[in-house]
């Protein structure tokens, strides 16, 4: 048998949400890979799951496609077997899309006719019922995704918000069929397609439900949801005797300097991060949008002023963390893509800036910025380590300057996720900082 082959092609539709995948199928035993967009160059690697970050959750749906597609011609010459469209486990999208026609394009490629759609993530909260997405107890659009800055997220029920996006029929893989698995579940999938249905909502809410779709998706060319989804692909690779038993697929080199983090995310998870941050008085320094539209390069100097005077001694936060009023405000005046381009520009220009001083470490809260850095700092492919908190793993650069990163979605990690982050690196390269 061929161990080196590579199995699972996967397109995340952003850089936090690909290290968010990879992540779960390192934890399922499968040596990952991600790439920065789709790579121009042999990919030298021995890893059993390629995951491709794109950006392209909020790109116009036409380029979402064609990245897409590109994608997955460049993961079908690795001679993968199964394929995997990752999108947010908020299910972000506008009725435009992109989740619907990147879905589409992917199936008519492929030549398939059916697919799941999952989002589900019950270890960070997020539960299908009845087709219905859940953020812990709240339903999607009382959870404060309703006031996405990008992609609002107004209408909870998944089957209305994707059928919205497509001309294939969406049906629903209801709880009582997935929950027992087996011959019903199997059934009511076979009762799906038999009524017209391509793309199939799958309600789940527990990590069970996720291992169970995935079972009874092993033969599916094409699978569609949130990284949780992904739990239970590992182990169809090594029931058919794919996968070499013993491999530490979360190994990750070492890497020295000095640590950073920047945020740009304004989620209330990364709210309450920031804020318990600055609560124990570490340092930190907020970018302020405003200034930023006015003078970009003196903010930036003042960043960095700032940062030299701690990173030397203790890692410096560097965040534009804002609440959803201030948020309104800012796009009130400069508008959504100006006030969102002008952060990411400061974030890339700031992460360039500290990696010229040194910086080797960076924990990077947000999808949006956590792009803008790893392309600032010429990051072409990541190899995945060990998971902070669910949906989080570290991640070394491969290639060029070696960079430890902490890619977070905005949503995700403990409040205590910066402080986090950094302590477990320093165990894990067991060089104390």
């Amino acid at each position: 048998m061929n161990f080196d082959s590579t199995l699972l092609g996967c397109i995340a539709d952003d850089f936090t949400g690909a290290t968010d995948l990879a992540s779960m199928l390192v934890r399922g035993g499968m040596r990952t890979v991600q790439t920065i967009g789709v790579p121009t160059a042999p990919l030298d690697t021995s890893a059993q799951a390629v995951v491709v970050a794109l950006k392209s959750r909020t790109s116009p749906s036409g380029d979402a496609i064609a990245e897409s597609l590109a994608a997955l011609e460049w993961l079908r010459s690795l001679g993968c077997k199964q394929f995997y469209f990752k999108y947010c486990s908020t299910f972000d999208s506008t009725d435009a899309g992109n989740i619907g026609p990147v879905t589409d394009a992917l199936m008519k490629a492929l030549g398939t006719d059916f697919a799941i759609a999952c989002p589900a993530f019950p270890e960070n909260g997020r539960t299908v019922y009845r087709g219905n997405l859940f953020v812990g107890d709240l339903l999607l659009n009382e959870s404060g995704m309703q006031n996405h800055p990008l992609t609002p997220m107004t209408d909870a029920n998944l089957v209305r918000t994707l059928q919205r996006q497509t001309q294939s029929k969406v049906g629903l893989l209801r709880y009582d069929a997935v929950q027992p698995g087996g011959e019903k579940l199997a059934a009511a999938r076979a009762a799906l397609k038999a009524d017209g249905v391509r793309v199939a909502i799958a309600d789940a809410i527990s990590d069970a439900d996720l291992y169970t779709l995935g079972e009874a998706c092993a033969d599916d060319v094409l699978l569609t949801g949130g990284s949780g989804l992904a739990l239970g692909l590992p182990g169809n690779f090594a029931r058919a005797g794919l996968l070499a038993q013993g491999d530490d697929a979360q190994a990750l080199p070492a890497v020295d300097g000095l640590s950073a983090v920047l945020a740009g995310s304004c989620s209330r998870a990364t709210q309450g991060q920031v804020a318990h941050w600055r609560e124990n008085g570490r340092p930190a320094f907020r970018l302020n949008t405003l200034q930023l539209a006015e003078n970009s390069q003196k903010v930036i100097d003042e960043a960095l002023g700032f940062a030299q005077q701690h990173i030397g001694k203790e890692p410096v936060l560097i965040y534009a963390t804002s609440s959803p009023e201030e948020v309104a405000a800012v796009q009130g005046k400069l508008g959504v893509a100006e006030s969102g381009s002008l952060v990411e520009h400061a974030l890339a220009g700031i992460a360039q800036r500290l990696r010229d001083a040194g910086v080797r470490r960076f924990v990077v809260a947000g999808g949006e910025t956590s792009g803008s850095i790893v392309n600032a700092l010429d990051v072409k492919a990541l190899t995945i380590g060990p998971q902070i908190d669910p949906g989080v793993p570290w991640t070394v650069s491969n290639g060029g300057q070696r960079y430890a990163l902490a890619l977070k979605s905005g949503n995700f990690g403990t409040v205590d996720f910066f402080e986090k982050a950094l302590t477990q690196l320093d165990k894990l390269m067991d060089r104390p900082q």
